[in-house]
């Protein structure tokens, strides 16, 4: 007869990811994971795989709840530069606030083990196109409302925007002075 799980997925799942998300992957050991998640390894590997595959399940969780957070932030402003004004601030007043930062989980897997692992190559790369999308889409809000100009390119401004993102995310984990960010923040954001 098989055991049901003696653990709530979702509550170990999170442990996993925040002890990939704090160490990263190759720093991160099974013995870390399994003190985290409070399992045994056996556990581990029966419900979850190897560490690469827990690794990936927790990844795609992450991108799914990162983008779904970004969306509800984008869609709760009337305004399309008060949205985007808004979430790049909370973005930056966060990571300021806190202790130190931990970047976003699917950035730090881009720098991590993108250039050496295809799988996660394409996992980053479809988060990156897909707020790409999601910026384009509130762009083209902003220009059917007549906020932003007609003329607007919206899928090249919105890639700019992602590319400003990523780049801010990476930057800010080295706690550079906050008027050096909040400059690159307003000058991406003038493009609006």
């Amino acid at each position: 007869m098989v055991r049901l799980r003696e653990f709530d997925e979702e509550k170990v799942l999170h442990a996993a990811m925040r002890v990939f998300w704090e160490k990263g992957y190759e720093a991160t050991s099974i013995n870390d994971l399994t003190s985290a998640m409070a399992i045994q390894r056996p556990s581990l590997y029966l419900a979850f795989g190897d560490k690469k595959q827990l690794f990936e399940t927790t990844l795609r969780r992450y991108t799914q709840w990162h983008a779904a957070s970004i969306r509800k932030k984008l869609e709760n402003n009337h305004s399309v530069r008060e949205a985007f004004r808004n979430y790049f601030k909370g973005l930056v007043d966060g990571e300021y606030a806190g202790e130190g930062s931990l970047g976003c989980f699917c950035i730090n897997t881009m720098v991590e083990l993108s250039p050496h692992d295809e799988k996660f190559e394409i996992i980053t790369r479809e988060h990156q196109m897909y707020l790409a999308v999601l910026f384009q889409e509130t762009i083209e809000r902003g220009i059917r409302s007549g906020e932003l100009n007609q003329e607007t390119d919206a899928k090249a401004l919105a890639q700019s925007l992602v590319v400003s993102l990523i780049g801010i995310t990476v930057l800010l984990k080295a706690r550079p002075d906050r008027s050096f960010v909040d400059n690159a923040v307003a000058v991406s954001l003038s493009h609006l």
